[in-house]
Parts: structure tokens; sequence; C-alpha cells
């Protein structure tokens, strides 16, 4: 009852404070882009994808989008009020023997979002509040590739994991030179966690950098290079921080459709959730397609 109070007093908070535009207010509905691109380099962020690790030839496979719905447009503020739904997953790809492509755990997300974005004479600011629901699941690849009789390859077999959260993120995008630079900060508070010795509270920040002047176009498509970092402060069950760093190439404009390769780092808890308390490093190669 408390995270509902919460969630309604920040979107009267979002709705109050374009009040004075309310009479010069243009509505849209379906509005083409997203008003709040999702994170690059965070990895409960709705994208498509596939990110192999030369290390075991595993996978994380990305699936999911996210969508705007409803747009309020303030012509004299020149800020925008949105409002969209989440939908995403991601699953463990592991290969044993002759089998192939065994789902090994999936993590699963869906929720809503209000995003709001005001530009400047020199810099744009945004600010993203969700309210995203993610369960964990280990899958049949983890239970069939076991010798007879059949079991669960993880220790303890599956766990009951559930978080029902609260997010919000404030970002601030400048341009430097040849440079678009984005950085940003927020937090997130679980009202509903399972198992129990998960952390409520939990922070994350990082940023974005990219240019499109370093490259020149392909096929009259701007190509973007791009740096992004990723730190997540989460008590799982004890507060530690997750890093991940990407380090690649979008072919097609920043804020829409296109295609990326990039390398990533990633260290810290196991960003299945079903294997949440352990502590990995790993070093992947990746493809993603954008159509915001």
């Amino acid at each position: 009852m408390k995270l509902r109070k919460l969630i309604f007093l920040i979107l009267f908070y979002f709705v109050g404070l374009l009040s004075p535009a309310y009479s010069q207010t243009r509505f849209e509905f379906l509005p083409d882009g997203l008003n709040f691109l999702p994170l690059r380099a965070n990895s409960q962020e709705a994208k498509i994808g596939v990110l192999y690790y030369p290390e075991n030839a595993n996978l994380k496979v990305d699936i999911g989008n996210t969508m705007d719905l409803l747009s309020f447009q303030f012509s004299e503020s020149k800020s925008k009020l949105n409002f969209g739904i989440e939908f995403m997953a991601y699953a463990s790809v592991i290969g044993y023997e002759q089998l192939r492509l065994q789902i090994d755990a999936i993590d699963g997300f869906f929720g809503g979002n209000a995003t709001y974005t005001q530009p400047f004479d020199d810099n744009f600011l945004s600010f993203r509040f969700r309210f995203i629901h993610n369960s964990a699941h280990l899958v049949d690849g983890n239970y069939w590739i076991h010798p007879y009789p059949r079991d669960w390859t993880k220790p303890g077999g599956p766990i009951a994991f559930t978080r029902d959260f609260g997010e919000l993120i404030a970002a601030n995008t400048i341009n430097v030179n040849n440079y678009s630079l984005r950085y940003y900060g927020g937090g997130a508070f679980s009202a509903r966690i399972r198992p129990a010795t998960l952390k409520r509270f939990s922070a994350l920040a990082g940023f974005e950098i990219h240019s499109d002047k370093l490259i020149q176009k392909l096929f009259d498509k701007p190509v973007n290079i791009f740096l992004a970092h990723n730190i997540n402060y989460a008590g799982l069950p004890d507060y530690s921080f997750t890093n991940q760093s990407q380090l690649g190439i979008k072919f097609g404009n920043w804020e829409s459709k296109g295609i990326l390769f990039y390398f990533s780092f990633y260290s810290g808890n196991n960003m299945f959730s079903e294997y949440f308390d352990e502590k990995i490093n790993k070093v992947g190669f990746g493809f993603a397609v954008d159509f915001p």
C-alpha cells in the first residue's frame, strides 16, 4: 500500500511540474520513438540481442521491448511527459555434449513507466519512473542435461525469486564538441521480495558517450562509436557493486533503429537471478538491434 501511494505521489509530482503549461498541451496517442532511451549497459533493460561468452560458448539472449503509449507535449516549456509499457526477458543458453542451445535459466520482466524530458540551451534533462515485476526460473536445459535419474544441475534446484520494484532514474545529456554524453543515477525500492534475504533498496549510476563524427556514414546512415558503463549497488543478499561496460559501434541514428556490435565486460553478482548470490567475471561479444 505504501508503494502505491509513492507511485501516485511521483506521478502527481510529474504532472504538477507542468501545470502552468496545461493550456498549451498537445496530446499524442502512440508517439514515435522513446522519450527515455533504455540504459545501454544496464542488464535489466528492454532490448533484443545476443551476447556470446567465448570462455564456455554460452549465450545471454535478450528478447523484449519498451513502447511509449501516451505523450503530453507542453509547447511553452518544450517539455514532454510520456507513459509506456515494458515487456522483456533474458535467458542463459548453454551447450552440453550433443545438446545445443539449451535454456538453463531465464529472468522475466513486465511493467510500465512514466518519463519526463526537459530541453535546455546546452543540456537535456530527463527522468524515468518505472514499476516492474521481475521473476526468475530454471528451465528444462538445467534439468535434462543431468544424467539419469533426472535432477536439477543447479545444487538445490530452483528457488522462488520475485522482485516487484519501483525505480526512479534522473539523467542529463550534454554535447561536447563531437560527442554526446548522458550520465545518470537513481535508486529502486522493492515492495515484494523472495527470498527474504534480498535487500529492498538498491541504487545504480552510469554514463553513455557516443559520436557519429569519427567514422564516415554507411549507405547514408550515421555510424556511432560508443562507450557505456553501468554500476549497480544491491543487497544480494549482502550489499556489493556490480559493473558492466560496453564498447562498440552502432549503425544508424543513436535515437532510432539500428544494428549494434560491441565488446562487454561484466563483474559482480550473476545477472541471472536463480544464481543471484554467485560472483562472476565475464567477457563477451554482443550483437543487438534497436527499434525504439
